[in-house]
């Protein structure tokens, strides 16, 4: 026991830069906290930090025991989770991170179905600008767009999506069809700015051909939202995931142009730690999502 109280403590000091920052945390002294790193390395018999005045640095030992301490921490709590799930309705907590717009329109409504039907189960959703790092912010499950980004995580795909480009009847009557990608260099193009790059840099595939255009328009802005009000108020033509012209387009209030060429895939997934016992909470919330996101929005035309 003595073992894993010390693990549990070198994982809270780790995720601080000062012991001053740890102390308040652990709810301890700054003495305490202080005395209690030098006890747990002299049972172990090497030097896990090196500390200042104002900052705290992992050694290459103190590094080792920080993540196999936390790799026998997921274990252990996944092998109690299994154990439970056998007895007992789902319980436990569930840190889910997405993004603004996608966690908003989808994942909270599907989190309050998840709930209602297992209210032992308390999820914490965190939505950001963009996809935070599971490892770094101690979250259990993250919704992305694209495969995932570190080798220590699983995936599972939830939604598949692409890029739509479409505009207006009435720009269209006005403006004209585009009939190839190269023509919309000739029309106002409504571009969502992200992260400042490639936002105006739309991409087409036809018989194994990249066509890569590079639009401009009057128009422009952070907010995808705002961005496809535009279109459908008649001022261009925007490049938008199918998940978000959906409605629109089969409320006839925008047309797909370009039908004929392919556009990048922007598939959602679902992305977890890699670990050998995964939580009945865990496999049932992605089941959950899956069948959701199933039912509320139709497949890739």
């Amino acid at each position: 026991m003595k073992a894993i109280s010390d693990l549990h403590f070198f994982q809270v000091l780790a995720r601080h830069t000062s012991m001053t920052q740890a102390a308040q945390a652990l709810g301890l002294s700054l003495s305490a906290v202080s005395k209690r790193l030098a006890q747990l390395e002299k049972r172990l018999g090497v030097q896990l930090m090196r500390r200042t005045t104002r900052r705290l640095a992992l050694t290459g030992e103190g590094e080792r025991y920080l993540q196999r301490g936390a790799s026998l921490l997921q274990e252990l709590d996944e092998l109690e989770a299994s154990l439970g799930a056998q007895r007992h309705a789902l319980s436990g907590r569930l840190r889910v991170n997405a993004t603004f717009g996608f966690g908003r329109a989808h994942v909270a409504p599907l989190i309050e179905q998840f709930t209602r039907a297992h209210p032992d189960v308390e999820v914490l959703l965190d939505l950001s600008d963009y996809p935070r790092d599971l490892l770094a912010h101690d979250l259990d499950l993250g919704i992305i767009v694209g495969p995932a980004p570190d080798s220590r995580l699983r995936a599972r795909r939830l939604l598949a999506s692409r890029r739509i480009a479409c505009a207006s009847p009435d720009y269209l009557a006005r403006a004209g069809w585009p009939s190839t990608p190269e023509a919309l260099v000739d029309h106002n193009c409504l571009v969502v700015r992200e992260r400042e790059a490639g936002f105006d840099d739309w991409r087409f595939t036809s018989d194994g051909q990249e066509h890569r255009v590079r639009v401009s328009g009057t128009m422009s802005s952070n907010d995808g939202e705002s961005v496809t009000a535009w279109a459908m108020a008649g001022h261009g033509i925007v490049y938008r995931s199918w998940w978000q012209v959906q409605n629109p387009l089969a409320q006839g209030r925008l047309q797909q142009i370009l039908p004929g060429f392919d556009t990048p895939r922007m598939d959602f997934m679902v992305v977890h730690r890699q670990q050998r016992f995964v939580p009945e909470r865990i496999a049932r919330f992605i089941d959950a999502m899956t069948a959701g996101l199933a039912e509320r929005l139709p497949p890739l035309p």
